[in-house]
């Protein structure tokens, strides 16, 4: 899942990855589609295993397996990973009897820019007669969106601005009569009222896009802000420092500025709660008492007497990564689409660390891969084939902020306004059969109806993710998709285990975040693995795109859901679950 805010930290799917700019560290990416002669042949492993057309656990395990072995490299985008990755996928797809999803191309060619700074840059801050250094990695983690090979600050003003928030429609702007243009912004993490437990701000304890470190730094580039820096704390990140660091260290990526509008900043980047309380405190301020103003309504921003230099050199290059399409033609109305989608990238593999340097991906993403591959064989060797056209989307960049399924939405293969709706899995738990359900972002759309009637059926329950803090429903690819009016469903598998109760499903979820989640050690383990049910979680959402693709219904978002426009301006003549 996207990093840094990914850490799926409760309910298991969803503890199971998480946040995102962050990206893989491979030592020496190749254009996507170079040679890759030591890889071994996806269609030759196709052949190796007798596939069945039912969703089975073997065949699951067999995907997984091949997706997240070290042959794969981590899966980094633009790597040799990349092209073993999406080979795989690729020949799967034509294996199972789909059709090429992009006209007649597998693939979806997405630009992107792969930045590399230089680690042993040193953010200074000049502050109470005192300079303090700031180390890449020990305190602090910067990069540029730019694209320019040196960026620099000298003396650029500090200035908190609380949680960095200007939402006009809540009445609440952190920037209101400051002007920070050239300066340095400092901030929180997550929503107003998160630290306070004020559920009169905002959405309380649910995190909201203006929680997201995303939208934090879009915002400050909107004010014309020279640099931001994210205050790091465990709880409002919902992630450690370490999942900072691995996530933000190496080549990161980026869309070209031509194919992304959104502002960008020369520098932005985060510090450790230690670092900042330093800071906080050199320049006579208390962070604790700062945040908690910072919490209230009428908070206004607090120069805080400080100035931050910093030179950053980094090597940035063009390249190419690819998005994998697989079509099952609709029989009656092909041009409208119901989408899976799950993500293919993960971390790479990272050069000179002790041990183990391949992040293999096993449950992020390996899982959702596999499981999009399992609906298609179902679907693909149902008796009937579907009215409607289901297109199978294996998107890249997820770990490096959404970044194949933003350049999907914005060139769509089916038009958003026939888009029926998109279906995500990403990072699904082996942790066994559960009594419940969890429906991130619970309460938002139409499509919860029609899994309901399938959970139901497995005699399960739907639940809201357990840590709504943490934002989840806006750290997966469906993001994208639901901002620009699609209804989207995203699951996590459930936390009430049938072998255990909540007790054992939160164990398994601390000891994945806690020993895997963004680390070598997220690997496929046949003899631990527990398979029977992501089957079932499997089963339940190929039931929603099944019905979705013959019953001719248009779901909608929720009345008071704030993507209900952007469906209603897509489709002004489909009233809810109209025709």
């Amino acid at each position: 899942m996207e990093s840094p805010a990914m850490l799926r930290a409760t309910s298991l799917s969803i503890a199971m990855l998480a946040l995102c700019a962050c990206g893989s560290r491979d030592p020496a990416p190749q254009a996507a589609g170079a040679a890759a002669p030591d890889a071994r042949s996806a269609t030759a492993v196709a052949g190796n295993h007798a596939f069945q057309d039912a969703i089975t656990a073997g065949d699951f395990a067999a995907h997984v397996q091949e997706l997240a072995s070290d042959g794969f490299a981590g899966r980094g985008p633009g790597s040799v990973g990349e092209d073993r990755t999406v080979d795989y996928i690729k020949a799967q797809f034509a294996r199972i009897g789909l059709q090429p999803g992009n006209g007649g191309d597998w693939f979806q060619t997405v630009p992107m820019m792969e930045t590399t700074a230089d680690e042993s840059a040193v953010l200074g801050l000049k502050v109470g007669g005192t300079n303090q250094q700031l180390k890449f990695g020990e305190d602090m983690v910067v990069g540029t969106r730019t694209g320019q090979a040196r960026v620099s600050l000298k003396d650029s003003p500090l200035v908190f601005v609380g949680y960095g928030v200007d939402a006009p429609e809540r009445d609440w702007n952190d920037y209101a009569g400051i002007d920070v243009k050239g300066k340095t912004v400092v901030m929180l993490v997550n929503d107003p009222g998160f630290h306070g437990h004020d559920a009169r701000l905002f959405d309380g304890d649910r995190m909201t896009w203006y929680g997201r470190w995303t939208y934090k730094f879009e915002e400050a580039a909107r004010k014309g802000a020279a640099a931001a820096l994210i205050i790091h704390d465990t709880a409002g990140a919902s992630y450690g420092w370490d999942v900072v660091r691995n996530s933000w260290s190496g080549p990161q990526y980026d869309l070209r500025a031509k194919d992304d509008p959104t502002p960008r900043l020369p520098v932005q980047g985060w510090i450790t709660g230690e670092a900042a309380d330093a800071l906080f405190k050199a320049a006579g301020q208390d962070l604790a008492k700062l945040r908690a103003a910072a919490g209230r309504p009428g908070f206004r921003a607090v120069p805080l007497e400080a100035n931050a230099s910093l030179e950053l050199t980094s090597r940035s290059v063009e390249k190419r990564s690819r998005n994998v399409l697989g079509l099952l033609p609709g029989s009656e109305k092909p041009d409208q689409a119901i989408v899976y989608m799950a993500h293919w990238d993960h971390l790479g593999t990272h050069e000179g660390e002790t041990g183990d340097a391949i992040y293999n991906g096993a449950v992020d993403n390996a899982t959702g891969v596999a499981g999009i591959l399992e609906i298609a064989e179902a679907m693909r060797k149902a008796p009937t084939p579907p009215k409607r056209s289901v297109l199978f989307l294996a998107v890249t960049l997820e770990e490096s902020g959404l970044l194949g399924s933003k350049y999907y939405v914005a060139h769509p293969v089916i038009p958003l306004a026939q888009t029926v709706a998109v279906i995500n899995l990403d990072a699904m738990a082996p942790v066994g059969k559960a009594r419940d359900l969890v429906v991130v972002g619970k309460g938002s759309s139409q499509l919860e109806d029609l899994l309901k009637a399938a959970a139901d059926r497995q005699r399960r329950r739907l639940v809201e993710e357990s840590h709504p803090a943490a934002g989840y429903y806006f750290r997966s690819d469906h993001f994208n998709f639901a901002k620009a009016g699609v209804p989207a469903l995203y699951i996590g598998s459930g936390s009430d285990l049938i072998e255990g109760g909540r007790t054992a499903g939160e164990a398994a979820s601390r000891d994945y975040n806690e020993h895997r989640y963004h680390k070598p050690g997220d690997q496929y383990d046949a003899a631990s693995w527990k398979l029977d049910g992501i089957v079932q979680d499997l089963e339940a959402v190929r039931s929603v795109g099944e019905i979705l693709a013959n019953n001719g219904e248009w779901p909608n978002w929720r009345d008071g859901n704030p993507f209900k426009a952007a469906r209603d301006a897509l489709r002004p003549a489909a009233g809810a679950r109209g025709k």
